[in-house]
């Protein structure tokens, strides 16, 4: 008994350093704040029909309103029957928001890397450098979760499946099941569908391995045991699975009828996502060196550089107000990439990079092999059209492949792996077994390539421009207002980044290699030396992640649960109890904040319903007022000097109404077409090859009427009154 508490210990004092740190890291919500997240603030307004139906009656929707003109919630948190992985979802992460997500990066890796067999003080180490890579608490700063969720998973899961190859059968099967059902339950799929990549890369390593060693036999037994547990953790969400099915066949990831563009030329027949769409966020293949070095290409598009830029020193000669002056240097357009949008650098640490190369060396077998894999396929794939036969083979022949967008997010698997490998290193590196001549080998050649590249950047940023895609529409900007030499100013802080980051880098390459030579000349106990490594990786990745997500990211509660202040338009449309809906066009079918508030036909959400988005892009988009009338939208939001206004359409045509003909077509492309000149009033039109009609004209009662007479999210219901036969037409969304 003594013996096993003594053994619980270690990972106790890991525990509790993984809940310190998570609440330290994101300490303002020890004080009831909430970290204010762009995406979580626009889910807010698509769920808010749906959350306040839930807490007025019990019942779950399962359809909203209030966004699109219509659509499922499968996918805006949705709450199924039974759902007791999501329980279990709930008591793991037991911290408040996003501290959980912290704490579930660090148990994750922790995990995963005892079962690698590294003690538990590199482990812990290990697991404080995953946690701390910049791309993951950016995503949770900006309010992916789901993302972040998923990821936090995936060491839980190549855990198990590890354990199962080790022939621990019982306790890899069961991690590996509930993992599972943890991932697929956190609901990235886009993420899941990654990790797929790299357990197929272990899972090929294991069989030539086990081809090798004449195992064969265990390897096939493994895998069983493996495949089992993964479609029991699946099938644990069976229900989300398949209404997430449901609705991907009509969202924007499914494919379109359409054979032509808005323009009116040809369009790409896809089952999923256009290739354009798929590869817009594409990694540059130099601004993969950001790994190494942060702010290599600029940081993030709005770096916060304040008094010591340049350019807050070239406003102030020019006779800018200082507050004004620094006001603009805290949010300079300093990235140079070819990204349209980054938020903070994918780095993860000048030390783990050091590391993973030292690991290079000095670790053997088949970890290393699996773990390179994942890098390389990660790193490829990430550069999405710079590398243009990869992705395309990739979207042509890979099942799946066309249904998710932002390429540059496989780096996950590599921001998983390059610290793994770095661990491992670092676990040769302290092995008595393995040979000093051999250890200084590997440092030293860890040295030179790390230590080295650094000052080739060094040396070779004259090569670089330091100019970016956006920088002639910002001249034009700032020569208009007489400030024609700014873009030249804001320029050169970016090699000002540049070098003040790969001089960094480089100097915490050189301490981290000093203490790794001081281990080896015994001039430092190995307590002594991990200590200072884990602190000089925490520092290191600390100090970045800092710049892009902190305390003045946090807000008071109230502003997270309640983010959109009602305008003058919106205080007029909430007079009118009607059932209508409203269209914003400033915001489009990209923001949720009519959906707050009003039944919009705009939302946010990376899956839209597939139908309207074309409307929107065939027809609303072209004003084509028709569109909108048919979608019954009765207040466009609209802005002018004194502020929003409610501008009614007198034109809606009401929530459904009898029309006197149809106009038949037979495909889905005449079918739009037919929309830019129908009479919505009197007309409709028909898809006769999936709807065939035996009567093309009705004779309309001048009395008739169809009236909504109750409304709740999931059931409407309508009174007709006709002394005719007639054919009726509704605004709803099918």
């Amino acid at each position: 008994m003594n013996q096993t508490f003594k053994k619980l210990i270690p990972h106790s004092i890991a525990f509790l350093v993984f809940l310190a740190t998570s609440v330290i890291y994101f300490f303002p919500v020890l004080q009831g704040k909430q970290i204010y997240q762009s995406d979580i603030v626009q889910y807010t307004g698509m769920a808010k029909e749906q959350n306040d139906f839930r807490k007025e009656t019990g019942q779950e929707p399962y359809w909203t309103n209030s966004a699109f003109g219509g659509m499922p919630t499968y996918q805006l948190g949705a709450n199924y029957p039974h759902n007791y992985v999501k329980k279990l979802d709930n008591t793991i992460r037991f911290l408040p928001r996003p501290a959980d997500y912290l704490f579930l990066y660090f148990t994750g890796f922790y995990v995963l890397l005892l079962v690698l067999g590294v003690r538990w003080q590199l482990a812990l180490m290990g697991a404080l450098a995953f946690g701390f890579s910049t791309y993951l608490i950016i995503i949770l700063g900006v309010g992916h979760n789901a993302k972040a969720h998923a990821i936090g998973y995936f060491a839980f899961i190549i855990a198990g499946v590890l354990l199962v190859f080790k022939k621990k059968y019982v306790s890899g099967f069961l991690l590996t099941a509930f993992a599972m059902a943890l991932e697929i339950g956190a609901n990235h799929f886009q993420m899941t569908y990654y990790l797929g990549f790299l357990l197929l890369a272990i899972g090929i390593v294991y069989l030539i391995d086990a081809f090798k060693k004449r195992q064969l036999s265990h390897f096939f037994k493994s895998a069983a045991i493996l495949v089992i547990a993964m479609i029991l953790g699946i099938s644990a969400n069976a229900t989300n699975l398949l209404a997430t099915q449901e609705y991907t066949q009509w969202s924007t990831r499914g494919k379109s009828e359409l054979t032509v563009s808005p323009d009116g030329t040809p369009k790409e027949s896809t089952s999923g996502l256009n290739k354009e769409y798929i590869t817009e966020y594409s990694y540059g293949i130099a601004e993969s060196l950001n790994l190494f070095v942060p702010r290599l290409f600029g940081g993030s598009n709005s770096e916060k550089l304040g008094e010591d830029s340049n350019t807050y020193k070239y406003l102030v000669n020019q006779g800018v107000p200082r507050e004004q002056a620094k006001g603009f240097s805290e949010g300079l357009p300093t990235y140079w990439g070819s990204q349209p949008i980054v938020a903070a650098p994918a780095y993860i640490g000048a030390v783990v990079v050091f590391l993973f190369v030292l690991g290079l060396f000095l670790v053997k077998g088949k970890h290393k092999r699996w773990l390179l894999a994942g890098i390389l396929l990660s790193l490829l794939l990430s550069w999405g059209k710079n590398l243009g036969f990869v992705t395309d083979f990739m979207i042509e022949n890979f099942p799946l492949y066309n249904k998710f967008r932002a390429v540059s997010s496989i780096q996950v698997l590599l921001e998983l792996c390059v610290p793994i490998l770095a661990v491992l290193g670092l676990s040769a590196l302290f092995d008595a077994s393995v040979e000093k001549k051999e250890k200084l080998k590997a440092l030293k050649w860890g040295s030179i390539i790390t230590a080295g590249l650094a000052i080739l950047l060094l040396l070779g940023k004259g090569f670089f421009s330091f100019e970016g895609a956006e920088d002639a529409f910002y001249r034009q900007q700032f020569n208009q207002m007489g400030l024609p030499q700014l873009m030249d100013i804001i320029v050169s802080d970016r090699e000002k980044m540049y070098t003040i980051d790969t001089f960094r880098s480089l100097l915490f390459v050189l301490a981290a290699a000093v203490a790794c030579y001081l281990f080896v000349f015994e001039k430092l106990k190995s307590n002594l030396a991990i200590a200072i490594l884990a602190v000089l990786a925490i520092i290191d990745l600390g100090l970045v992640a800092k710049r892009y997500v902190n305390e003045d990211d946090f807000v008071q509660a109230r502003l997270m649960e309640k983010p959109f202040q009602e305008n003058a338009a919106d205080l007029e449309i909430l007079k009118d109890t009607s059932h209508f809906r409203v269209f914003e066009p400033s915001a489009g079918m990209a923001g949720a904040r009519a959906s707050y508030f009003h039944k919009a036909i705009g939302g946010y959400h990376a899956a839209k319903p597939g139908r309207i988005n074309e409307l929107y892009d065939y027809q609303i988009a072209k004003n084509n007022v028709g569109a909108l009338n048919m979608l019954n939208v009765k207040y466009i939001i609209q802005q002018n000097e004194n502020g929003y206004f409610a501008a009614r359409n007198p034109f809606a045509n009401g929530n459904a109404w009898f029309v006197e003909k149809i106009i038949p077509v037979n495909n889905a492309t005449e079918e739009m077409k037919a929309l830019d000149s129908l009479n919505v009033k009197t007309e409709a039109v028909v898809d006769v090859s999936k709807f065939p009609q035996d009567k093309m004209a009705f004779e309309t009662d001048s009395l008739a009427t169809i009236s909504l007479i109750e409304y709740k999210p999931n059931y409407i219901k309508y009174k007709s009154i006709s002394k005719k036969d007639g054919l009726a037409v509704f605004s709803e969304v099918y």
